[in-house]
């Protein structure tokens, strides 16, 4: 009687012939995101507890539990600064990540084998060419949005377990690329412009600095910019109340007929009396603020997002018909 030998997936061809050449990198990268998971829960734990442990005490932040409490204050204090610098790292590291990436797609991953000429010898084992760049983009690609998945969850999970007296504004800008689905547009858009740049110079040294540029230069665009991807609202009047939450766009003065104009339309180091006759030659009657509210958070995160996924859908596609010309 015979038995039935159960299935087991298996990347095959091309898939895994990538995955065996770059399996150092993929398992150095794999165990800097387990231990950043794991670090991430042990700070979230440690500065609940440290929280708790003030809390129990008759100190205070704001001191009014006398001069005794100075110095349990300072070492709270100072702990919880620590840990809030910590998560920023890990958000910052979610930032250059798409990055490092796109250097490695379009150096190591693709220019290598283009520049050596071994990419013929896959696609004389009938692998075609577009066969070929799916395997070496897909595999790697799939981990990295998981691991990016993961660790994203993570740090806003450990971010809001612990009271702390310094909490995350949600524009800052390191806190909100490393937010919502913006780290995964992020890495797909790295993808695409490291494909199409090793297609297009075809030398890894030169290859991976423009693509690590090229997305560089994407992000931090887009992190100056972020604010007019989303229509602000706008507070007016002779004095602007400032609510929790707000995204300061832009704070300036109105004429009385009705023409805007910059806040520092008037040296802030002045006296008293210069200011105000300063202020009354510019005929200002009242003051505005451009803000973007909390509720604008997703707007604006899937505005970019989408703006991102069209840019790398626009360089997949390119980069694909420079494979086939290149083919041909």
């Amino acid at each position: 009687m015979s038995t039935l030998t159960p299935v087991r997936p298996s990347l095959r061809g091309p898939a895994r012939v990538g995955v065996r050449q770059h399996r150092w990198t993929l398992w150095i990268a794999g165990g800097i995101a387990l231990a950043a998971v794991i670090g991430m829960i042990a700070l979230a734990l440690r500065s609940s507890h440290v929280a708790e442990v003030f809390e129990a005490t008759d100190c205070r932040v704001d001191g009014g539990a006398g001069r005794a409490c100075d110095q349990t204050t300072r070492n709270y204090l100072d702990s919880m600064v620590t840990y809030r610098r910590m998560f920023d790292y890990v958000a910052s590291g979610l930032t250059v990540l798409p990055v490092l990436f796109s250097a490695f797609v379009a150096g190591p991953l693709i220019a290598r084998e283009l520049e050596s000429g071994t990419f013929r010898m896959a696609w004389t084992q009938s692998v075609s060419p577009t066969r070929w760049l799916v395997a070496k983009l897909a595999v790697p690609t799939m981990l990295l949005l998981a691991v990016t998945a993961v660790v994203t969850a993570v740090l806003a999970r450990a971010r809001s377990y612990g009271d702390t007296p310094y909490p995350v504004h949600w524009h800052d800008a390191y806190t909100f690329s490393g937010s919502g689905v913006l780290p995964l547009a992020h890495v797909m858009f790295g993808t695409a412009v490291g494909a199409l740049t090793a297609l297009l110079i075809r030398r890894v040294i030169p290859a991976l600095t423009v693509s690590a540029f090229v997305t560089g230069a994407a992000v931090t665009f887009f992190t100056y910019w972020r604010a007019e991807l989303w229509p602000s609202r706008t507070v007016s009047g002779t004095t602007l109340n400032a609510k929790e939450g707000m995204w300061w766009v832009e704070t300036g003065h109105i004429t009385g007929a009705g023409e805007r104009l910059p806040q520092d339309v008037c040296a802030s180091g002045a006296s008293a009396t210069d200011y105000a006759r300063c202020m009354a030659d510019h005929d200002v009657t009242s003051h505005y603020l451009d803000y973007h509210p909390a509720s604008h958070f997703w707007p604006l995160q899937l505005v970019e997002t989408g703006i991102l996924l069209v840019l790398a859908a626009v360089a997949l596609a390119v980069a694909f018909r420079v494979l086939r010309r290149l083919h041909g």
